[in-house]
């Protein structure tokens, strides 16, 4: 299994309206795609959070083509509808692990 995790801090004046684009909207528009199988967002505790409030989407994929079919295909478009949207009030990072069985 590979974890695709966007690691998101939105600034505090669009934390709220933010956080529910990400599981009404963003979220669900990702694993539409077919290359995910589930996704989960957590919040990170025990950090400051003097900008806002920090998150991982995390996304389920059956394999490194399916992650990869997402990035050729898919992930531009939906990064920028987050740009347009919200502009420079947040920040992210990605990165993409491997379940070790």
């Amino acid at each position: 299994m590979v974890i695709y995790n966007v690691t998101i801090q939105p600034d505090w004046s669009i934390h709220e309206a933010w956080l529910q684009w990400m599981k009404a909207e963003h979220m669900p528009a990702v694993v539409g795609t077919g290359c995910f199988s589930s996704s989960r967002l957590l919040r990170l505790i025990n950090i400051e959070e003097l900008e806002g409030p920090t998150y991982a989407a995390q996304y389920e994929a059956t394999s490194i083509e399916m992650y990869q079919h997402y990035i050729d295909n898919f992930s531009d478009v939906l990064r920028q509808e987050g740009i347009t949207k919200w502009g420079g009030h947040f920040t992210a990072f990605r990165t993409v692990m491997e379940e070790v069985e």
